[in-house]
């Protein structure tokens, strides 16, 4: 995963919308503890059951409102998800409640379909809502992130850091 190469992780990290876990596994082995908030109670359920005892967690529950307290996670990852995300205002509420529980420094990383037909066909009867690239940078802007990097190839991947401390992630 691109985005993670040249970014510090942390020890705590919010995966948002892990589906059936195929970035989960990867990811919980760059942190020391690993949280994923997953929306389908089925999904939820066989994670928890793959991962229990491991050091990820599964909360089942939205990631238009996450249940944490403010400054909660050193980094925020969504993979593959935000088209599943019926509309622009819900993707931006999931990138606030991102901003709202990264720690000061901490990073918001992820990556995303681009637009095609092909997807489109393949979602039919199904959520989809593509991110456009240059909409994400203003939206990210918008919203209060600092230092942000796209890479546009054959998917959508972002880093976007939250303003803070220029020595790190504010991480004790």
């Amino acid at each position: 995963l691109v985005v993670t190469e040249h970014e510090d992780l942390g020890s705590d990290m919010l995966e948002i919308g892990p589906g059936p876990g195929a970035a989960t596994e990867w990811l919980r082995h760059r942190v020391k503890r690993l949280t994923a908030l997953e929306i389908d109670e089925e999904a939820a359920a066989k994670l928890a059951a793959q991962y229990g005892g491991s050091n990820v967690e599964v909360v089942t529950g939205s990631a238009a409102a996450i249940g944490y307290p403010d400054e909660s996670f050193d980094s925020v990852a969504c993979f593959t998800m935000p088209h599943h995300i019926p509309t622009s205002a819900e993707q931006n509420k999931l990138l606030a409640e991102a901003l709202r529980v990264l720690k000061p420094g901490g990073v918001l990383i992820g990556s995303d379909s681009l637009p095609s037909d092909g997807l489109h066909h393949f979602h039919a009867g199904d959520t989809y809502n593509p991110v456009e690239p240059a909409a994400l940078l203003i939206r990210l802007q918008t919203l209060g992130f600092g230092t942000i990097t796209l890479w546009v190839d054959e998917m959508l991947k972002f880093s976007a850091r939250k303003p803070g401390p220029e020595s790190g992630c504010g991480r004790s």
